[in-house]
């Protein structure tokens, strides 16, 4: 199996070196220090098997995977069992606790090989999906780059066909997700749907006026955005 380490400390990544080595049909295409260059070497070597460490800098290992994709399998490796639930929900193949034995290495490593012989898990879903808690930023890859928006910068997003287009701070950025998704990942509190195509930031908001058969919502930047008549009765019961 095609294998890739990541976890931001040198240490961490040499015991799991070591312990891989004693398996002969093992191969390590990849050691990576941060979520970055996890993203980059995943999507680019598509290796069997992802030993990710949880808590990183600027990308954690949830947001590795939600830019990665399901392509390979993952071993969650961290030091904080509080996260071992989010990460069998999103299909991990096992979950390593620090600090582990070569043998609770070797059990993790036979569950990956049954998951490869089975044609493997389900899709790895979305770890945003799946937070318990609203979104406090959303990723946006863009080639070879990622966006990190944080989500009380979003001024407004709309629907475009199996696509979202996120406005914030006078820039736009093509997120791949339905609008219906990132909907139920964003604080209701502050992100209504006022439209079927359209999300406003109930603080983007200057006014809303009225028209003879509809509303329009004029945001701080002059933004001038449809309102549905459900939608506008979502604003009045949030703002009055």
């Amino acid at each position: 199996m095609r294998v890739i380490i990541v976890d931001d400390e040198d240490l961490a990544r040499a015991l799991v070196r070591e312990f891989l080595a004693m398996h002969a049909d093992i191969e390590i295409v990849a050691e990576c220090a941060n979520g970055f260059d996890a993203v980059k070497a995943i999507t680019e070597l598509a290796p069997d098997l992802v030993f990710l460490d949880i808590q990183m800098p600027k990308l954690n290992g949830f947001e590795v995977v939600e830019l990665a994709g399901a392509g390979a399998r993952y071993i969650f490796v961290t030091a904080f069992d509080q996260y071992a639930l989010k990460a069998f929900d999103i299909h991990a193949v096992d979950y390593l606790l620090k600090p582990f034995s070569q043998q609770r290495l070797d059990a993790a490593l036979a569950h990956a090989r049954t998951s490869v012989r089975q044609g493997g898990v389900d899709a790895v879903l979305r770890e945003s999906a799946l937070r318990s808690k609203p979104l406090e930023r959303v990723l946006i890859r863009d080639g070879a780059r990622v966006h990190i928006i944080a989500a009380g910068q979003i001024d407004y997003i709309e629907a475009q066909d199996d696509y979202v287009r996120i406005s914030a701070g006078g820039r736009h950025y093509l997120k791949n997700q339905r609008l219906t998704e990132l909907e139920s990942q964003l604080d209701p509190a502050v992100f209504v749907r006022v439209h079927r195509s359209w999300m406003l930031n109930l603080g983007a908001i200057e006014r809303i006026e009225q028209g003879r058969d509809s509303h329009t919502a004029i945001l701080k930047d002059a933004t001038r955005i449809p309102i549905s008549r459900s939608g506008y009765q979502k604003v009045r019961a949030l703002v009055g």
